[in-house]
């Protein structure tokens, strides 16, 4: 079977420094991978290679088994399915939570889509939907500067949804959180399962120990280790590089 994402023998360097070096692994279809490792790792850096964010100086990181997005720019790798959110809540707060998802499902990030341009009945039940999901849909006609660092992340991970993609990729999305919002962000990502793949690159290892199917150990721009939680966290040399310093939360 054809995986969702395969990162085919990528490296990715800054001037002199190489940031990611050989670095091969695929992720299937309805599957949760963590990207784990200490901070310098590689685990963000790969992350902003599969979004386009980053470019690869050589191999390749195909989707679906068709699109090289290693060569294509974001939008466009956008418009295919992969959806990102960033560390750091990226939300608009001038436009209430229910026109944040607008913009999202809408697809063109400016506000002249949401403005001018009135969203189908299906876009926008499936709105509500989302909203419903992540717990804000009686907060659709507030400000994000209302809701609290929790709800922020969720109503991304909603904006995310909203745009429907076949992957996700999250970026510490329960950093700062308290373990009740960790635990409820834990159920959603297994429900989203259901309809799309996600990368998740964490430091929290309950967290990651709870939700990945599989997870890949990253140290110094290589995998050192990749498998469930439970195998990887028996490697000696994993054990000596990161889960021995705490995961480094």
């Amino acid at each position: 079977m054809t995986p969702l994402l395969q990162i085919d023998d990528v490296s990715i360097q800054f001037g002199d420094f190489k940031a990611i070096n050989h670095v091969s692994t695929t992720v299937g279809d309805h599957e949760i991978r963590f990207f784990i490792g200490p901070n310098g790792a590689g685990k963000t850096t790969i992350l902003d290679a599969i979004c386009g964010k980053n470019h690869v100086s050589s191999g390749r990181i195909i989707y679906k088994g068709e699109y090289e997005v290693s060569k294509m720019k974001e939008h466009v790798i956008s418009n295919l399915g992969i959806g990102r959110k960033f560390q750091a809540p990226s939300v608009f707060n001038g436009i209430t939570i229910g026109e944040n998802m607008e913009l999202a499902a809408a697809r063109k990030h400016t506000l002249y889509s949401t403005t001018f341009h009135t969203l189908s009945k299906a876009k926008q039940e499936y709105i509500d939907y989302c909203l419903e999901f992540v717990g804000l849909i009686d907060k659709r006609f507030k400000y994000p500067t209302r809701l609290s660092h929790g709800e922020k992340q969720w109503l991304e991970i909603g904006m995310l949804m909203a745009a429907r993609p076949e992957l996700m990729l999250l970026d510490e999305p329960v950093a700062g959180m308290g373990r009740r919002e960790t635990e409820k962000t834990a159920e959603l990502l297994k429900k989203i399962k259901k309809e799309c793949s996600i990368i998740v690159v964490e430091h929290d290892m309950q967290f990651a120990k709870e939700v990945s199917d599989s997870v890949t150990v990253f140290h110094e721009g290589h995998i050192l280790d990749e498998g469930t939680m439970d195998s990887v966290s028996k490697n000696q040399t994993v054990i000596d590089v990161y889960l021995g310093r705490g995961g480094e939360k």
